[in-house]
């Protein structure tokens, strides 16, 4: 392995960690400044240190520009006496670089802790300070791919002194996350007979909120699930998975749970308080109807770098690794050219125009004119959350009425003039009937609008053609950030948040979101009018009208997850135009004959103003094809009223009363009000 991994280093120029007095490598392909590579004859204290280093960067970096890949070249890396331990902030894409997931082997973990939240003046982290929240809900934009974990504590940590030492000690890998975080390729070994994979933090005294995520062709080992309000697990193998908070989906998953416990989840049955022995909110299914797993890097015995393109699947079940190499088609990295944030669109598109590949290194991509990909089966590959940002109302990302292109690891983001649309599958009008078995394909594929400046779009996410898969992606306008809309008044005091005035005089709302709403402008989230379309964990949140329509036919969605805006500051601003009392989450076309939605969650916290009130989560067309399945909506703390789950049909979500200390209309006590379920709609136990 060591001699193998010398000559891949040889094949590329990026910064690499060397032990003492050994050369960078020099080669023929440039990965950028922010991709690091390891190689397993580097010291576990070197790799370590990059991985500290990086993590201090990255750690509290929401908003943040840095953009990081670190890879590990085929090989062992630690050791049971020296276990390595990489911690994941932000922007950080952690992958190996063998065929399969085998061939890198971590003696260690590679781990997403909870963020903590402090008081004003009080240093981050301080957990003496009882003001201290922390908890998982804003970890977004991690990776992790690729290889093996084999799991091991550090020894010494097992009475720790601190929390980090805490973590450090437990012998199980930890990954806290919420949205934009994707774990595919992995295998998890356990240390000692204990489940390798815990989705929270252990280390607290409560794991606080997480609202994750997606695990695709993994074998993660058994799962504690814990906090996770939402998961999707696609094409893997599961030793066991622990419970379930309000929506767990799996499809084509081999050890998935028994699903028959969701008939207790909705009437007649007892709904909640939530108790396991009568309300267990999973949705399995045997297979996956359509899949196409993510493209990956990849190093060949004779050092040469590729990218591995695996084929689709229909009804599939299980990994694609389980026997060998996963089965699709290997592109040389020659044959992409490799962009870096230096590089102009027209240079870009020149190179697809020949028939180039595409790789996006890490970083921030300003964009005034779009990314025209227009050849079939080109592929878009993107390290280390590659960001395309909008500049002058450009569509950053266009895809032809052509099929099988793959775009997979792209974050797009809305610039502060509107653009008509983020990414744009096939043209409006156009004639892309798409591949059956060769589908357009977007993986892990994330949309932000707002957040770390001021963003505006029309629609997200456009599907046109045919046939397309949407393999996870999660589509956000931000319900928080730092484009300067936090209040200057006193937040700690009720009596000065209800002064609080923007420069004019005029109330800002809380935490800014009147001026938010006005500012930040997304109306739709994801509009798609292809016909067939399939989705795998679709995650679509806080648009100012529909989140997601559904115009095509035959549509196909497995998990949805949907927060309603936080942010309307009246119920005139969140009112259509029909006098209908605000948008569904989701609306299939009144026209639309066939749809099939499994597993689905749509969530409201109206904490601009208490009194907002949604008519329905869902709204779909009373068709013998039209079939939703395991629905449920939820008040997330309070503030806001849902007066129908789907087409009139009830219960009635109310807000929850205020209490001390938040501010008036704000509301979060310690007990929250119960989900409401259906297990199939038009079958709707509470009548209409």
């Amino acid at each position: 392995m060591i001699a193998v991994a010398a000559v891949i280093a040889a094949a590329l120029v990026v910064p690499v960690v060397h032990p003492a007095g050994a050369q960078p490598a020099v080669g023929v392909v440039d990965l950028g400044p922010n991709v690091r590579i390891f190689d397993p004859s580097m010291p576990t204290s070197e790799i370590q240190a990059t991985f500290d280093e990086i993590w201090e960067l990255q750690r509290d970096a929401e908003m943040g520009s840095g953009r990081y890949s670190l890879l590990f070249l085929p090989g062992e890396y630690g050791s049971v006496e020296e276990p390595l331990l990489g911690r994941v902030g932000y922007y950080t894409e952690v992958a190996g670089l063998g065929a399969s997931p085998g061939d890198v082997q971590i003696h260690g973990k590679i781990e997403v802790y909870n963020r903590c939240f402090d008081a004003p003046d009080r240093p981050n982290y301080d957990l003496s300070n009882p003001d201290v929240q922390c908890f998982a809900l804003n970890n977004f934009w991690r990776t992790l791919s690729n290889l093996t974990i084999n799991v091991r504590p550090v020894p010494g940590a097992a009475e720790p002194t601190d929390w980090f030492a805490c973590e450090a000690g437990l012998p199980f890998n930890t990954w806290a996350v919420s949205q934009a975080v994707s774990m595919r390729r992995v295998q998890m070994n356990g240390f000692e007979g204990i489940p390798p994979t815990f989705l929270f933090d252990a280390c607290l005294e409560r794991p606080g909120f997480a609202s994750g995520g997606f695990i695709a062709d993994s074998r993660p080992g058994g799962v504690i699930n814990a906090p996770q309000q939402q998961w999707l697990t696609r094409n893997s193998e599961i030793d066991f998975w622990s419970n379930a908070v309000w929506n767990q989906v799996f499809t084509g998953v081999v050890g998935a749970p028994d699903d028959s416990g969701y008939a207790g989840c909705a009437p007649p049955a007892p709904v909640q308080p939530s108790n396991a022995d009568v309300c267990i909110p999973y949705t399995t299914l045997d297979t996956t109807p359509v899949s196409r797993e993510k493209p990956y890097l990849f190093v060949d015995e004779q050092g040469d770098v590729n990218v591995r393109v695996p084929k689709a699947q229909r009804d599939s079940r299980g990994i694609t690794w389980a026997d060998g190499l996963t089965p699709g088609r290997t592109i040389g990295i020659n044959r992409f050219f490799v962009a870096d944030p230096s590089d102009s669109v027209a240079d870009i598109n020149a190179a697809l125009a020949t028939g180039k590949h595409l790789i996006l290194t890490p970083g921030v991509y300003d964009v005034s004119e779009s990314i025209q990909v227009n050849r079939p089966n080109t592929i878009v590959l993107g390290m280390g959350h590659a960001t395309l940002h909008a500049v002058d109302g450009a569509i950053p990302l266009t895809i032809g009425d052509v099929p099988g292109v793959v775009v997979a690891g792209v974050t797009v983001d809305a610039g502060e003039v509107e653009s008509p649309v983020l990414l744009q599958v096939g043209t409006r009008g156009g004639n892309s009937r798409g591949s059956v078995g060769n589908p357009t394909t977007l993986s892990d594929v994330y949309f932000r609008i707002g957040g770390p400046y001021v963003g505006k779009t029309d629609i997200a996410l456009e599907v046109n053609s045919d046939r397309v898969l949407i393999d996870h992606t999660w589509v956000w306008r931000a319900d928080h950030g730092i484009e300067g809309f936090d209040a200057t008044c006193n937040l700690d005091d009720p009596e000065d948040y209800e002064n609080c005035e923007d420069e004019l005089g005029n109330p800002i709302g809380f935490l800014g979101d009147n001026i938010r709403w006005a500012t930040n402008i997304g109306r739709n989230g994801a509009i798609i009018n292809g016909d067939d379309v399939t989705a795998t964990g679709l995650f679509v949140e806080h648009f100012q009208e529909y989140n997601t329509i559904w115009n095509g036919e035959r549509g196909e969605v497995y998990l949805y997850q949907n927060e309603l805006p936080y942010d309307p500051p009246t119920q005139a601003d969140w009112t259509a135009d029909d006098g209908t009392l605000g948008w569904a989450a989701y609306k299939v076309a009144d026209d639309v004959e066939e749809h099939t939605l499994w597993g689905a969650g749509v969530y409201i916290f109206n904490r601009n103003n208490p009194d907002i009130v949604t008519e329905n989560g869902y709204e779909v067309p009373e068709a013998p094809g039209v079939q939703l399945n395991r629905i449920m909506i939820n008040n997330l703390s309070g503030p806001g009223v849902m007066n129908n789950i789907v087409n009139g049909c009830g219960p009635t979500i109310d807000g929850i009363p205020d209490q001390d200390p938040f501010p008036v209309g704000f509301g979060d006590p310690d007990f929250y009000e119960f989900p409401r379920y259906i297990v199939e709609y038009p079958d709707c136990p509470y009548g209409q």
